[in-house]
């Protein structure tokens, strides 16, 4: 394959060239990928590029636990459909258990830590049970009392001001309970939480590592080992031992230096073609496309290569300074977000077709009526954007 036909075929695994239209929200996290949150927009954005999905239908889908925001690979959270909850859960559980490790530098015994595993469990059920809801952490704090334990000064250094908060990562990495956004929207960050009792996982460890190793495959289109490795944390040993399990094949069908790729795809992308017509969307940074390899810089056309805004080349950079506009995995163009004026501020590579236009219109009417800002994660603000707003203008001549 040459470039250009790289990167469509990594756009068409996405799910963005309109092959997942009319899916669920679950099924396009499913099929093209869990969707990074860290209280940004992006799990909404990637509802609405592959499948048009509003927020309306996207919140109602997070309330029936269709959909929900788990803590998984790398210990991170990702919004993931209800068929891969249990077993990606238990990916996360070895980071959970790691920050126990830091209160016992602090001097709290396991078990302390597994006393207020307990004793908060007995809390939220039985709130549960009263049908009061779900419980912030403040009010958690003021039922459990004593049981909670300030860290001083110290703890507060290592990220760990009392043991409350280990506590409620070891019970939600085994899914006896579950956090809640407050105000039902998955581009925040301020949660309650409830008793949940998820079945556990009927996948073993090397089960489930074989089972994302064949989901990322699938959703990548093809990957180096380097590549699987920075998405899924897995050792060297842990990674060729799930790549064999998923039944992948080292193939030069994409990339002449070869890839890590499921034999079906391997056997695709021997005949794929780029799609004739303009496919063009406008998605966050940590977008999928670009999230799961960290490759932006392979979406860039040789001819844009050395453009730049600000002091880093557009080539250069591992992750984008603003979300792309992209027509067929190529990046023609970069976006923020104007709240103030109700607008997308974008600096296109090149002249806009009529088709750029009519998508920058789109998605600047769904932000503007579904989400009123696109953060891109949580502490993201206007004012914090403000330098990026008038970079895009400044290139675009705006």
């Amino acid at each position: 394959m040459d470039s250009e036909t790289r990167r469509a075929w990594s756009w068409h695994k996405q799910g963005l060239d309109g092959s997942l239209a009319g899916s669920s929200a679950a099924d396009v996290y499913s099929r093209a990928g869990w969707a990074r949150s860290i209280g940004g927009a992006n799990p909404y954005l990637t509802l609405f590029a592959r499948a048009g999905i509003r927020r309306e239908q996207a919140d109602a889908e997070a309330a029936a636990l269709r959909i929900h925001e788990l803590p998984t690979a790398r210990g991170c959270t990702y919004v993931l459909g209800q068929d891969d909850f249990a077993w990606a859960l238990s990916l996360g559980r070895g980071p959970a258990e790691a920050v126990v490790k830091v209160l016992d530098r602090l001097g709290v015994e396991r078990s302390e830590v597994q006393e207020l595993e307990n004793k908060t469990l007995a809390v939220l059920q039985e709130a549960a049970a009263k049908g009061e809801g779900p419980l912030d952490p403040k009010e958690l704090k003021d039922r459990l009392g004593d049981a909670v334990r300030s860290l001083g000064e110290e703890g507060k250094k290592k990220g760990a001001s009392t043991t409350l908060p280990t506590v409620l990562g070891l019970l939600q990495a085994d899914g006896r309970i579950r956090r809640v956004p407050v105000n039902g929207r998955l581009d925040q960050q301020r949660y309650a939480y409830t008793a949940w009792g998820l079945p556990p996982a009927a996948e073993s460890p090397e089960q489930a590592r074989a089972r994302l190793m064949e989901n990322y495959l699938a959703w990548t289109g093809g990957a180096t080992l380097k590549q699987t490795q920075w998405f899924t944390a897995f050792t060297v040993a842990q990674s060729k031992a799930a790549l064999a399990a998923a039944g992948a094949v080292e193939s030069d069908a994409v990339d002449p230096d070869g890839l890590w790729m499921l034999p079906a795809d391997a056997s695709a992308a021997a005949d794929f073609k780029t799609p004739g017509e303009e496919q063009i969307q406008l998605l966050a940074g940590s977008d999928a496309l670009f999230l799961l390899r960290r490759n932006a810089s392979d979406h860039v056309a040789e001819e844009d290569r050395e453009l730049a805004i600000g002091k880093e080349k557009l080539a250069l950079t591992a992750d984008l300074p603003d979300h792309p506009i992209v027509d067929r995995g190529r990046i023609i163009g970069l976006w923020q977000y104007d709240p103030a004026r109700e607008r997308i501020a974008n600096w296109l590579f090149h002249a806009p077709t009529a088709a750029v236009t009519r998508r920058i219109a789109e998605v600047e009417a769904f932000i503007r009526e579904d989400l009123g800002d696109f953060r891109s994660f949580s502490l993201d603000s206007p004012a914090s954007r403000q330098k990026r707003i008038d970079a895009l203008d400044a290139a675009a001549g705006a």
